[in-house]
């Protein structure tokens, strides 16, 4: 399989394998235990490996969110724990969904192999996100490791993708309206305000963005052969089937 091809097709798996521990019952549970609200946790947790930095800086990462909301949120978070002694609570949480509800998927050592070949040889440019994360240490046991994997490589497309909605001349509530049937649900998540446009208007502006995601993706693949990539793809297939 192409580098490209396997972009696009595990793109969608590890963005949503990778992202489900953050809507997670117990990761709201675990950031409540230190006195965080569900979107102070998630904006102070995945940001914390950005460091104590002013809003702006988060804001310029996520991309996605409303720049005032990431300021209130962050502001409201970053008053009451450091940015840095959040990173292994928000972590463990995720390795913790892993353990959950990737413990039972097949072949776990030989997915996390080529995930972490994947990670290890990409390219940080334009993912500061994917930079930070990397950078901190794996856990030993497969499905807290794998998880962990997960999320590092959905904030590695995430770079990707934000390059792609902002070369592509789309609003980032354009694109996330125009990303399907819960383009409404998440554009409300991330605290963006009605009237929202017609998802028709950029469809096909969205597709375009969604092709340069993937060519701007794929080189992280290349470090593993063709027969390799197919595996990858189907591994990550066995532990979505298989997640609980």
């Amino acid at each position: 399989m192409e580098a490209v091809a396997t972009a696009h097709r595990v793109g969608p798996v590890i963005a949503t394998l990778g992202g489900r521990f953050m809507l997670d019952e117990a990761t709201t549970a675990g950031g409540a235990e230190i006195g965080l609200s569900f979107p102070e946790f998630y904006m102070l947790g995945r940001g914390s490996v950005l460091g104590d930095v002013d809003a702006d800086v988060v804001a310029a990462t996520f991309v996605y969110f409303p720049v005032p909301i990431v300021r209130m949120m962050w502001e409201s978070a970053r008053a009451k724990h450091a940015p840095d002694a959040i990173v292994e609570p928000y972590i463990e949480a995720c390795r913790k969904f892993g353990r959950t509800h990737f413990a039972t998927a097949p072949n776990l050592d030989e997915l996390c192999a080529l995930a972490e070949r994947v990670i290890n040889e990409a390219s940080p440019i334009g993912a500061p996100l994917f930079a930070g994360w990397r950078a901190v240490a794996l856990p030993d046991d497969a499905p807290g490791r794998l998880a962990q994997m997960l999320h590092v490589l959905r904030e590695l497309r995430g770079g990707s993708h934000a390059i792609a909605v902002l070369s592509s001349d789309l609003s980032p509530l354009e694109a996330i309206i125009g990303s399907g049937e819960t383009g409404t649900a998440q554009a409300q998540l991330f605290g963006w305000s009605e009237p929202y446009p017609d998802p028709a208007a950029t469809a096909s502006v969205r597709a375009e963005a969604e092709e340069l995601t993937d060519r701007l993706a794929a080189p992280a693949f290349e470090v593993l052969t063709p027969d390799e990539r197919v595996r990858l793809a189907e591994l990550l297939n066995e532990v979505s089937a298989a997640a609980t």
